[in-house]
């Protein structure tokens, strides 16, 4: 059918890969950083902000020496919680906002107490505003500079701004689902904006992006290069990984996040889920903690060793970790909702006080945590038949070993690539596919599934659900009714 390419511009990289579009095969790659020199990075403890031109020449850098020559169709993703105020002319308002700051806990709060609350906010867009949400940059924005913020007359998502250059900045401004819902003024429930949550944010009502289907085309450059809708960094990389309904990802960071595909919004009155659209016309409930990598590196540093290192401690010990326990809320915790409490150590015991016990206590203790948020999605009927593990930290034979039977399903460790990118590369597949009657608006183009490495509960599932049940004990003890009675593991 052709040649398409994606392009993912995160916060440091724009990343394009130019794929076959019938199977998705990677024929070239390119990628660049963003431009320091003048973009306008703010100083620590300040809402972050950057030039929008500095994606653009970043764009143009990774697609030098021909890399787009051939290419029908481009799709962009782009960092997520990114946003480009606009004057009604189109002219950018200061810089972009793509970071957070000490005044986004306060904006949050404020706009909490605005709407009435967690569950007024969950209701109205299936999620509870947070620092780095669009709708508390615009009350940072509103609250720290009155003026700047009086200007602002349209609202762009970082992918969405790059598709209006793409196409030559027409009169018409789009962006997706999936970008849509993580804005805070889009409900991914009823597929409508609540711009009344715009104007309590910034003080007045702005123009927001025409939200448009998953296959749909936001235009034609002039050159007649299709631009698809484009969508999130998140909701790309869901794409690129081909994930449909019974697939979870959790991902490894210094905190956490569990994700899966389901057929419906959910609406949680406390927050703990946020509700996302995915790029396919489904949906992508997520849950987060705060403490996943960041609990192995504080104990590796606690026992003198890496990563590494602590995962070979770890595989000296045994499931259980000769009755050591970790809970491992160490920077407070999200899910469950402890915010102002600490980590927990218990289980004591002179034979039990060896660096391979602690050791496999951290890496059982961070995959409890994130198993309770996989909880979370399975307490509201989300099925979850498999799991993607992704982040640096999947690589550790502790991790690989641990995950299947504490999550109890077959987890999968995918191959390093630019998921992001390629979830873009096959969107604009889709939009092409739909454009020459090639392909319909309700299936995407059937491409391969990555490569990855399964690993199975096996024989380790009772076992997993002993520890589990260990882990809950001493959860439930320390922490009563942290999940509200739900009976959350084991």
């Amino acid at each position: 059918m052709g040649i398409v390419a994606g392009l993912d511009s995160s916060s440091e990289f724009t990343r394009i890969v130019v794929c076959d579009s019938d199977t998705g095969a990677v024929l070239r790659q390119g990628h660049a950083p963003h431009p320091t020199e003048g973009a306008g990075a703010s100083e620590p403890g300040r809402q972050g902000g950057v030039d929008p031109q500095a994606w653009l020449l970043s764009l143009g850098e990774a697609a030098t020496g021909g890399l787009l020559e051939g290419v029908a169709a481009i799709g962009v993703s782009a960092q997520q919680n990114a946003l480009v105020p606009l004057d009604p002319q189109g002219a950018t308002v200061g810089q972009a906002l793509t970071g957070t700051d000490q005044r986004g806990q306060a904006a949050a709060a404020d706009l909490l107490d605005l709407l009435g609350g967690r569950e007024a906010w969950a209701g109205a867009v299936g999620c509870v505003p947070g620092p780095a949400q669009p709708v508390t940059k615009l009350r940072t924005l509103a609250r720290s500079d009155p003026r700047l913020a009086e200007r602002v007359g349209l609202l762009l998502g970082a992918n969405d701004w790059l598709v209006w250059q793409l196409l030559g900045r027409p009169a018409r401004r789009t962006t997706d689902r999936g970008t849509a819902s993580g804005t805070g003024y889009w409900s991914a429930a009823t597929g409508s904006y609540r711009p009344d949550l715009v104007e309590l944010a910034l003080g007045h009502r702005a123009v927001l992006p025409e939200v448009i289907g998953p296959a749909e085309a936001a235009g034609t450059t002039p050159e007649g290069l299709l631009i698809s809708a484009g969508t999130g960094e998140t909701m790309a990389a869901a794409f690129g990984l081909g994930l449909a309904a019974g697939d979870a990802v959790v991902s490894l960071g210094a905190s956490g996040s569990v994700m899966a595909v389901h057929h419906e919004a959910l609406t949680d009155a406390t927050g703990t889920i946020t509700s996302l659209a995915d790029a396919t016309g489904m949906h992508l409930p997520v849950v987060h903690t705060l403490n996943a990598v960041r609990v192995l590196r504080g104990t590796a540093e606690l026992l003198s060793t890496d990563l590494p290192g602590l995962s070979e401690l770890a595989t000296r010990s045994t499931p259980g970790a000769h009755g050591l326990v970790l809970l491992p809320y160490l920077e407070g915790e999200r899910t469950p909702s402890l915010p102002h409490t600490a980590g927990t150590l218990a289980g004591l015991r002179r034979e039990a006080m060896r660096p391979e016990h602690l050791a496999r206590a951290a890496f059982e203790g961070m995959l409890c945590g994130l198993a309770d948020a996989l909880d979370v999605l399975r307490g509201r009927g989300v099925a979850v038949r498999r799991v993607f593990l992704l982040g640096a930290a999947a690589e550790l034979p502790a991790v690989r070993a641990v995950a299947p039977m504490l999550l109890g399903t077959p987890v999968l460790v995918v191959r390093p690539a630019d998921y992001a990118a390629l979830g873009a590369a096959r969107q604009a597949a889709w939009a092409l596919g739909v454009s020459r009657g090639r392909l319909t608006p309700e299936a995407p183009p059937a491409w391969g599934a990555p490569d990855a490495q399964v690993f199975e509960p096996g024989d380790e599932a009772a076992v997993g659900d002993a520890v589990r049940k260990q882990f809950t004990a001493v959860r439930d003890q320390t922490h009563p009714g942290a999940f509200g009675g739900q009976g959350q593991g084991g």
